[in-house]
């Protein structure tokens, strides 16, 4: 009765407060139940609970967190979120996952977002061997992932990191062959409201490829785009269409559709001044969306760039 009063008062009465406290009892009530569990910490999520506090939480109640994978890879993502892509890389390794609705996409990409920013910092350390075997490692998917991956999947950065990487070793013809592979695909900004959509840090990093490879007109209408398209579309009144299948996200507690559109059209303006080098405009619109939403890895990704 609490858990479903919570529900309530999130979705229908906009007292997130007052569910918070409500599913908080409930919880307390049975502290064996991975359900409450899960839903109790995608409300901390919601409401921009602390990165430590979240973790703390699920460490004190480890055995209902891995009970279930939804709550075991939210706890994967703190630790990307913290910088502990070692450590996220492990327990996604040591796993077998199973898909289930509104997961598609997301153990997967915590998987290739570790990878690649343990890679990143290879390359920062002058380890080039060692993140090119990781990046070709984030381009296979091994079973336990529990999804494959997708016919045409996007992976600009990738291959864009993995230029840099041979481009450290020397090897020039491989890392200008990479940097053209990271230089194509869908160029064209969309709402990517689906886990499958085109998503702007792809973009991005098709502009920084043409960067490296000197074609810096095509690099910067790349950014323009992004910028172009996010400032049109900042004030967009959206709605999701009721049959919508595959949304990427668990679905219990209700969306603010305005905010998530204003922090997508941040995103995309800020890695448009990114790669334009307006690195006050692009900070700015960064430092935003964690104001919005302090889990939003490409913002700190983004910020970490600036800071290279």
């Amino acid at each position: 009765a609490l858990r479903n009063l919570a529900l309530a008062y999130y979705n229908k009465l906009g007292k997130k407060e007052e569910a918070k406290e409500l599913l908080q009892k409930a919880y307390a009530l049975d502290v064996t139940d991975s359900r409450i569990l899960m839903e109790l910490d995608q409300l901390y999520k919601k409401l921009n609970v602390d990165h430590d506090q979240r973790i703390s939480f699920l460490e004190e109640h480890s055995a209902q967190m891995e009970e279930r994978d939804d709550t075991l890879l939210e706890y994967i993502t703190l630790q990307n979120l913290k910088g502990q892509y070692e450590k996220a890389y492990q327990l996604i390794s040591n796993r077998v996952f199973h898909p289930w609705e509104g997961g598609e996409g997301k153990v997967t990409g915590q998987y290739i977002f570790s990878l690649i920013e343990i890679a990143k910092k290879a390359i920062q350390n002058a380890y080039y061997k060692t993140a090119i075997d990781y990046l070709e490692k984030s381009k296979v998917y091994p079973h336990n992932l529990g999804e494959g991956k997708l016919h045409g999947a996007q992976e600009n950065d990738i291959d864009y990191w993995l230029g840099c990487a041979y481009q450290g070793m020397g090897e020039l013809d491989k890392a200008r062959e990479c940097w053209r592979q990271a230089s194509r695909g869908l160029s064209e900004p969309a709402a990517a409201w689906f886990y499958n959509d085109q998503q702007p840090d792809k973009i991005f990093y098709q502009g920084l490829a043409l960067m490296k490879l000197g074609v810096y007109d095509e690099a910067k209408k790349r950014f323009g785009k992004l910028v172009d398209f996010g400032k049109k579309h900042l004030l967009d009144e959206v709605k999701i269409d009721y049959f919508a299948v595959s949304m990427p996200d668990l679905l219990i507690w209700e969306e603010d559709l305005q905010i998530r559109n204003e922090i997508h059209c941040r995103y995309m303006m800020g890695l448009g001044y990114l790669g334009l080098g307006n690195s006050r405009q692009a900070r700015e619109e960064l430092d935003t969306i964690i104001s919005l939403d302090i889990n939003h890895q490409g913002a700190y990704t983004g910020l970490n760039l600036l800071d290279i």
